[in-house]
């Protein structure tokens, strides 16, 4: 379909002029001259290769092809003016789509406050929610599919993409209540090393898997793992089953499961650390704004 050439100033001044029916109020509410006016119109008219008004003294009317054309008209002005604003808004980071991965245990800590927050401040961006382990998160910033990751364990080699500390926390033990280390306070990490273990598996987050194999070796043994979840909630549950036991992020607790004991550990040192992602070469105003109201939040628990 051709697309015809109407410059804007023409088309506003037929609506405007279609609405006084007057050249003198029209022109005025353009703040124009009349004789302006009436060349933008004459223009308007060779385009259309029909008159658009009758003229008699003191009397200006539509004609059928000025009411056709009418409608159409202020649609396209109304739709363009639509149209810049929501640019505006977008350009702004008022509005727009903000697309961000999660690992499913940031939604017992960091993720509901930090939504809430960046909703209250933005009601215009409409957030894209995607539930993904560290390793899959990584390779969506690369690919583009998401724009901002909230992981934990950040890989280190990374040139590319951008990665800020939101929270860190300790290590606990993830036990059956029918286990007999349950009854006590705090777990010695070696009293684990004839338990069988449930843990995520190395390709969903290379480095608090490696961090986890680290609390063991320090221990004096290397766990056996019988099982593999992707999930720290599915790692729970297997552990209620009685499959195994498990080290995990201390806000897991927050997962309440009748039959799993979480417990401190000793030694208490290592800290696993929670990151928000994002491109460096990233100009997306939305992913400017995610990352101030991440600043806002508390400082780094460690």
């Amino acid at each position: 379909m051709e697309r015809p050439e109407l410059p804007l100033p023409q088309l506003h001044a037929f609506v405007v002029l279609a609405e006084e029916l007057h050249f003198g109020h029209a022109a005025a509410r353009l703040g124009i001259a009349q004789p302006p006016l009436s060349q933008q119109i004459r223009r308007l008219e060779d385009k259309v290769g029909h008159a658009l008004f009758t003229r008699s003294p003191g009397r200006v009317t539509l004609t059928p092809a000025g009411s056709e054309l009418l409608p159409a008209a202020r649609r396209a002005l109304t739709d363009l003016a639509d149209g810049l604003a929501a640019a505006r808004a977008v350009g702004s980071g008022r509005a727009g789509r903000l697309r961000i991965g999660f690992a499913a245990s940031l939604a017992l800590t960091v993720l509901p406050g930090l939504l809430r927050t960046f909703r209250h401040q933005f009601p215009g961006v409409h957030l894209d929610i995607h539930e993904m382990t560290t390793a899959p998160q990584i390779a969506a910033l690369h690919d583009k599919t998401i724009d901002i990751g909230l992981l934990r364990e950040p890989p280190t080699d990374e040139t590319e993409l951008g990665f800020r500390t939101v929270l860190s926390e300790p290590f606990v033990a993830v036990l059956p209540t029918t286990h007999p280390l349950a009854s006590q306070r705090t777990v010695q990490v070696a009293q684990l090393t004839d338990s069988p273990f449930v843990l995520l598996p190395r390709t969903v987050g290379p480095t608090l898997h490696d961090q986890i194999i680290g609390l063991c070796t320090a221990a004096g043994f290397t766990p056996q793992v019988v099982q593999h979840a992707v999930e720290w909630q599915t790692v729970c549950a297997l552990v209620e089953t009685g499959l195994g036991v498990s080290l995990a992020p201390a806000s897991i607790r927050r997962i309440r499961l009748k039959g799993v004991a979480f417990r401190r550990i000793e030694p208490n040192t290592a800290r696993t650390r929670v990151a928000v992602a994002w491109r460096e070469n990233d100009r997306n105003p939305l992913v400017t704004h995610l990352l101030a109201t991440i600043s806002q939040g508390p400082p780094d628990r460690t």
